[in-house]
C-alpha cells in the first residue's frame, strides 16, 4: 500500500515563495548543496537549511551524504500527485463555472 501524500504539508511548503524559488533552483541543478543554494539567495545557510527541512518534511526534496556534504534534489512522486489533484480541483470548478455561465445565459 502506498503512502498518503501529504497534501497539507505541501501546499504549505509552496506556500511560501523563497520555497518556491529554492525548488526551481534544485530543479535547475539536479543536485545541489545548501551551501551552493546560498550563493544565490539572500538568505542565510541556516535559513536556507531551514527552508530546505520543511521542504524534505513534505517529500517535496531528498537528500543524500556524499562525504562532509548533504545534497538535495527534487523528490518529484509527490510534486506530480499534487499538480494532479490540483488540476482535476481546477477542472472541477471550471465545470461549475460553466454549468453557472449557461444558467445565467438562460435568465
Amino acid at each position: 500500500m502506498t503512502k498518503p501524500v501529504p497534501f497539507d504539508e505541501i501546499l504549505a511548503a509552496l506556500a511560501e515563495p523563497v520555497r518556491r524559488r529554492i525548488l526551481d533552483a534544485i530543479a535547475d541543478r539536479g543536485e545541489v548543496t545548501a551551501t551552493v543554494l546560498t550563493q544565490s539567495f539572500d538568505i542565510s545557510r541556516q535559513g536556507i537549511m531551514k527552508h530546505l527541512a520543511v521542504l524534505e518534511r513534505a517529500e517535496l526534496v531528498t537528500s543524500r551524504r556524499a562525504g562532509r556534504e548533504v545534497l538535495y534534489r527534487i523528490a518529484p512522486d509527490h510534486l506530480a500527485e499534487t499538480a494532479r489533484w490540483l488540476g482535476g480541483l481546477a477542472d472541477r470548478w471550471g465545470h461549475r463555472l460553466e454549468m453557472i455561465r449557461k444558467i445565467a445565459e438562460k435568465a
